[in-house]
Parts: structure tokens; sequence; C-alpha cells
């Protein structure tokens, strides 16, 4: 597949996780980020198959699962 080289403004809090699963699992900042894209957009298309959702409808529904998720992964950390 071709690649395509571009420019992203990310939050740097964001970025830093990527870094460091980049580092961690030995794989470039870009194949961190592109496995990121490819399994979000993927979530996205399964809720809107499922639910029969707009793609408004099947990402605000996706955002709010990750930020569930990320608050219980932080809930976790604290005890």
């Amino acid at each position: 597949m071709a690649k395509v080289k571009t420019t992203l403004s990310i939050d740097e809090t964001l970025m830093r996780q990527v870094r460091i699963r980049a580092a961690r699992s030995s794989r470039s900042q870009s194949e961190v980020l592109e496995a990121a894209l490819r399994e979000g957009l993927g979530v996205i298309d399964r809720i809107r198959a499922k639910a029969r959702l707009s793609e408004d409808e099947a990402l605000d529904l996706a955002s709010e699962v990750v930020h569930e998720v990320r608050g219980q992964g932080r809930r976790k950390r604290k005890s």
C-alpha cells in the first residue's frame, strides 16, 4: 500500500503515548499511529453496521466508549 507523508497537530499527551507504545513494541511512531487509526475507524464502521447509525452518531458513540475505557484505566492505576 502506498504511503503518504502528512503533517498533523496532535495533543502532546497523546503523542507521548504514541512514542511510548512505539518504543515498547519496537515499532515506528508511524506504525503505531496507523494501527490506531485503522482500529478506531474499524470500530466506527462496526458500530454503524450493527446499530444502523449515521457516521456522526457512530463516531459520537465510539468517542463515548473510548472515554469510558480510558476513565476505567485511570481509576485502576490510581488504586
